[in-house]
């Protein structure tokens, strides 16, 4: 990520241009999903909730936002990457990843154990992106409830079902050792 770049917690004042951005960066979905799709944006309440609780970030060149990363609570144990943007003509910079790296430090100082999202199969860039930062498909018959609900609200919407991909990074997780067997132990000190 270059110097001019920086990523913050959203303040109220960069709440008004996440729709521009969000509308943008949807353009680089054109052909793979409904033309309705990339019309819709998320509503400036969910922003202004997810600022106020701390669990929106902003990509900023200068003072300008030019990305975000949105996390909703789907239960008071699974967060869930419900968004996360960066405006075509700051694209290829490092910031969805800077993001993501954020996003996934504030699940650890949270205490959470994982993070989740749902993304396109069929983008070439899109479950790719996520699987390089360590996130894996979470098979349909583990799904929690909340991410069903996910899952269908998105198939309401015009998303194609068959053509979505539900993830999560495990953090705050230390892989049992062969000497030690066992289940994944939750971590108690950062970094794990």
């Amino acid at each position: 990520m270059e110097s001019n770049y920086t990523i913050t917690t959203a303040r109220a004042e960069h709440l008004e241009a996440l729709s521009d951005i969000e509308l943008a960066a949807a353009t680089m979905f054109e052909g793979y999903v409904p033309a309705s799709v990339p019309q819709v944006s998320t509503p400036q309440p969910k922003f202004r909730a997810a600022q106020h609780e701390g669990r929106l970030w902003v990509a900023l060149f200068g003072e300008t936002p030019v990305g975000f990363a949105f996390v909703e609570m789907l239960a008071e144990d699974l967060p869930h990457l419900e968004e996360i943007d960066v405006t075509p003509a700051h694209g290829r910079q490092g910031l969805g990843t800077a993001l993501v790296h954020t996003v996934l430090e504030w699940v650890k100082r949270a205490g959470h154990q994982q993070i989740t999202l749902t993304t396109f199969r069929n983008v070439p860039w899109n479950m790719p992106f996520y699987s390089r930062l360590g996130f894996v498909e979470i098979p349909t018959h583990e799904l929690r409830p909340e991410l069903e609900t996910v899952v269908r609200d998105e198939a309401d919407r015009g998303l194609d079902r068959d053509q979505r991909v539900v993830m999560r990074s495990l953090v705050n997780v230390v892989p049992p050792t062969i000497a030690g067997g066992g289940g994944p132990t939750l971590c108690s000190e950062t970094p794990c």
